[in-house]
C-alpha cells in the first residue's frame, strides 16, 4: 500500500483575542527551514527509589508550534505585526494576544490548537552568509490540542 505524505498545501491559520481575529491564514512557507515544526513534549517523568521501584508522575507542558514563512512575504509582515503588537517594551502596550492555530494538513487531517502566545520571533531582517535574506522563525507555545 502507498501512502501518499505530502506536506504540500498545508495552510494554518492563527486568530488572536486582539489581532487577526477573523485569522490570519499562513500558506507562504520557507524553503530553507522546516516549513512547520511541532516539538516532542515529554508529558511525564521517573526516577527509582532507593530499593529500584520506579516512581512517575505526570507533567503538564505546552505545546511548541514553529512557523517559518517566506522572508518579506505577507504572511511574514503580518507575522511581523503580531510580534511588535506582543512585543513588550519601553512606554509599549503589549497587546496580549492569546491565540488559536488551526493546522489544516494536505490529507484533510485538521489540528485545533488553543490558549496560544507568540515566545518568540526576530523583529528584523537579518542576512545570511549565502546573501539571502535569512528565514524568521515565529515561535508559539499553546495549552491545549483538540
Amino acid at each position: 500500500m502507498t501512502t501518499n505524505i505530502s506536506g504540500t498545501g498545508l495552510v494554518v491559520v492563527i486568530r488572536g483575542t486582539t489581532n487577526f481575529q477573523t485569522g490570519l491564514t499562513i500558506s507562504q512557507f520557507a524553503s530553507d527551514s522546516d516549513p512547520l515544526g511541532i516539538e516532542a513534549i515529554k508529558i511525564a517523568e521517573s526516577e527509582m527509589g532507593l530499593n529500584g521501584d520506579l516512581q512517575v508522575w505526570s507533567k503538564a507542558v505546552p505545546i511548541a508550534l514553529t512557523l517559518n514563512v517566506i522572508p518579506g512575504s505577507d504572511d511574514d509582515l503580518n507575522l511581523q505585526i503580531l510580534g511588535d503588537a506582543n512585543r513588550v517594551g519601553q512606554g509599549k502596550v503589549s497587546a496580549r494576544d492569546v491565540f488559536t492555530a488551526t493546522v489544516i494538513y494536505p490529507d484533510g487531517e485538521v489540528v485545533i490548537l488553543t490558549g496560544g502566545i507568540l515566545t518568540s520571533y526576530v523583529p528584523g531582517n537579518s542576512v545570511g552568509s549565502n546573501m539571502r535574506i535569512k528565514t524568521k522563525p515565529y515561535m508559539f507555545e499553546f495549552q491545549s490540542k483538540t
